[in-house]
């Protein structure tokens, strides 16, 4: 039997290369499925049931690695002052904001306008 140890559905390339070369580099066999032709398949690594612990532990270690590298990434991003703020949009563009904001309240009053009209009138 076969058990599914790594999910490939919106995981990055070169994140799922990576994946693939180290279950390559420790002689694990896996199986790759796509998501189809539709896209409603399940897209993973498969690997025989007597090397998931062990693949399931690299994938665990490359993970933790990748996360902890990501955060430092993020924190001295954060440091030099690179990542905007939430109110970003509003300082760089306000008109663009402002209008988009105006027509997300325009399409909320279209959608229940009919509702109150009706609790009204009853």
């Amino acid at each position: 039997m076969t058990t599914l140890v790594f999910k490939l559905r919106n995981v990055p390339d070169d994140e799922a290369k990576d994946v693939r070369e180290l279950l390559d580099t420790h002689h694990i066999d896996y199986y790759e499925t796509t998501a189809g032709n539709w896209g409603i398949a399940m897209p993973g690594l498969w690997v025989q049931d007597e090397d998931v612990q062990r693949s399931r532990e690299l994938i665990d270690d490359y993970q933790n690695g990748l996360l902890a590298n990501r955060k430092q990434q993020y924190e001295e991003a954060a440091a030099r002052g690179e990542i905007p703020a939430w109110y970003t949009p509003f300082v760089t563009r306000p008109w663009a904001t402002l209008g988009t904001l105006l027509f997300c309240l325009f399409i909320i009053y279209a959608l229940l306008s009919p509702f109150i009209r009706l609790a009204v009138t009853s």
